[in-house]
């Protein structure tokens, strides 16, 4: 596995890394803990070094979990995990927003203990807080940085205007949104910004949360507590009308001799070298099929087909509903 620096920054990851969130909440039942920490080291066996948590999955289950999971390789893979949400105590669900200085540096702590860990190598803001400046943000976690609780700072979902002020106060290593054939918004303003600033870019949902893979269709039922089942591009309506951009993708997998999932990643790391993906799985064999894609030489010619089929297809539906709609691009 190659490796990929995020931006300006020394952080050096693996160049495809893992999305740890789906092991414990998001897309249906969380797995049983030893699949979990199983599936984590075949990552690392394979070369991951770069693994995705935050607090608010599970909450608190999927940090424990990558702790556990990353414990004997703790010096060979960097952890990315985030802060901004309020957790209500009683209920253990998300209750808004919370980016004030001094609740960041409570997660910081508590994210350490659960992470078994002196230090978080990368901690994003998991959305903007419109009620604290993102000055006050920056500054809160560079004295995390300070302190050598945290290496770098990240943000996710931010607009260009966010990232520019939070990069004048603490630099910001690396941006995490969604980025995928599915979902190309962030080229018009984002990546730009990006490369311009020396940011890295971290997709997630590159396999746009698993449709691209080919493995889901308009009768596909999903568990009752997957995220999906709220998301109006999943409804059955929509997930008809975008299985063009399936088809499409099927198509060139198999003149490639790969798999959808793998040319669907292998266009993503071919778009810049600063850009690393993070999919997710609860299955080996998924997982090898994702680290794959690395192997895959797309020619100018090939991300040129792509990129103009891909943009013949208009994508039905909404990435969230509208609620969480709202919390993205401040």
């Amino acid at each position: 596995m190659q490796k990929r620096k995020l931006g300006k920054s020394n952080l050096e990851v693996s160049e495809i890394g893992f999305g740890c969130m789906g092991l414990s909440f998001g897309f249906g039942p969380a797995v049983e803990k030893q699949q979990g920490i199983s599936v984590i080291r075949a990552a690392v066996e394979r070369g991951v070094t770069f693994f995705d948590t935050a607090e608010v999955y599970g909450p608190f289950t999927n940090e424990e979990l990558v702790g556990e999971a990353l414990a004997p390789f703790r010096d060979k893979v960097a952890i990315a995990t985030k802060f901004g949400f309020k957790i209500d105590p009683t209920t253990g669900k998300q209750a808004g927003l919370d980016s004030h200085p001094e609740h960041i540096k409570q997660v910081a702590e508590a994210s350490l203990k659960r992470l078994r860990t002196d230090r978080i190598d990368l901690f994003y803001q998991h959305r903007v807080d419109p009620n604290v400046p993102i000055e006050d943000v920056a500054g809160a976690v560079k004295d995390l940085i300070q302190q050598g609780k945290v290496k770098h700072f990240g943000l996710s979902e931010a607009g260009v205007k966010t990232i520019r002020r939070a990069h004048a106060v603490q630099p910001v290593t690396a941006l995490q949104s969604e980025y995928s054939l599915w979902w190309r918004e962030p080229e018009a303003e984002i990546i730009p910004a990006l490369e311009e600033l020396g940011v890295g870019f971290v997709p997630f949902s590159p396999l746009g949360k698993g449709f691209l893979t080919g493995a889901i269709n308009q009768d596909t039922k999903f568990d009752k507590n997957d995220f999906r089942n709220i998301v109006p591009r999943f409804s059955e309506e929509n997930r008809k009308a975008n299985q063009a951009m399936v088809d499409m993708i099927g198509k060139f997998a198999q003149q490639k001799k790969a798999t959808p999932a793998q040319i669907a990643l292998a266009w993503v790391l071919a778009q810049k070298p600063w850009i690393v993906p993070i999919p997710g799985t609860t299955k080996l064999h998924r997982l090898e099929e994702n680290l794959g894609a690395a192997n895959i030489e797309l020619t100018s010619a090939d991300l040129q087909q792509l990129r103009s089929a891909a943009s013949k297809i208009p994508v039905q539906g909404a990435r969230y509903p509208e609620e969480m709609q709202k919390l993205v691009n401040r």
